[in-house]
């Protein structure tokens, strides 16, 4: 039986200014919805929004891999499954799959106390990244903005003091929105949200033969909902803009509390024994 999540409500109000700086605050609000929705979302949302000039295609779209770490007892993962008031998260981000050596990579820490979020993050470029600088101070590359180094500093002293190594990558394909008219509006649609075990700090590639190895997250049993569906997500300021209101009203929106990280760990526990191709796995129909 599956339970029927609270509806949770944005409050209405101006968003904030100056929102892509590198520390940011802010709610956020996830739903599973039905493939046969998201093209209605679409339409609604059309008047208030504009593509992520990042994706590619008619659909704004592009492939998010998070590299995501951990202590040895996987106590990061635990937190988000005890539901601990104050908890946060250390991953390593990189966009698309071809891995050349100026593609971004960026330092993530995303932190979360009661319902709102805080994430620092430092940009670098592929060509910087050295596994050694997580070991050896002087490995650590000088980044292009102080901000940067701030962050990848803080970074790296927290992932050292809690022993937090590679655990899992997480990969799915993100359609992306920004509010057209609020200064911190985001609507996401993420679809082929898989994810595979690893001990190694190398970023992936397309090309290897570790990254063919997935496993599939946006089945019943990783969305605990009756289909597989879209993970659906609003993003706000401390305050959201009032389409977002109308929009969860009209579709009658229930909040989940998913984390993509913390399913992947209750899968793994799961299934650790068997391993497949995730491109040969018909496990959710809207791929």
């Amino acid at each position: 039986m599956v339970t029927r999540p609270q509806k949770t409500r944005f409050q209405p109000g101006p968003s904030r200014k100056q929102s892509k700086d590198q520390l940011i605050e802010r709610f956020e609000q996830k739903y599973v919805v039905h493939p046969s929705v998201v093209p209605q979302i679409r339409e609604f949302i059309r008047p208030f929004c504009i593509p992520d000039p990042n994706g590619r295609g008619e659909i704004p779209e592009y492939t998010v891999t998070t590299m995501q770490l951990d202590t040895a007892g996987s106590s990061l993962a635990l937190a988000k499954e005890r539901k601990a008031f104050s908890r946060f998260k250390l991953r390593i981000r990189t966009y698309g799959t071809e891995g050349a050596p100026s593609d971004p990579v960026f330092f993530e820490i995303k932190r979360k106390v009661g319902g709102v979020i805080v994430k620092s993050r430092a940009k670098m470029v592929r060509a910087q990244y050295d596994a050694e600088m997580f070991e050896c101070a002087s490995a650590v590359p000088r980044l292009s903005t102080p901000k940067d180094n701030t962050n990848l500093i803080d970074f790296l002293r927290l992932r050292r003091q809690v022993g937090a190594l590679p655990k899992i990558l997480v990969r799915y394909i993100r359609e992306s929105y920004f509010g057209e008219n609020d200064d911190y509006a985001r609507v996401t649609f993420d679809r082929r949200i898989s994810y595979r075990p690893t001990d190694l700090w190398d970023l992936p590639t397309s090309g290897s033969e570790r990254s063919k190895r997935w496993r599939a997250m946006d089945t019943q049993t990783g969305l605990k909902t009756g289909f597989a569906g879209y993970v659906f997500e609003l993003k706000a300021m401390r305050d959201a803009p009032t389409w977002m209101l109308e929009l969860i009203e009209r579709f009658d929106l229930n909040s989940i509390g998913f984390s993509k990280y913390a399913t992947a760990h209750r899968l793994e526990s799961l299934y650790s024994q068997s391993e497949y191709t995730c491109a040969g796995e018909n496990v959710t129909q809207s791929w």
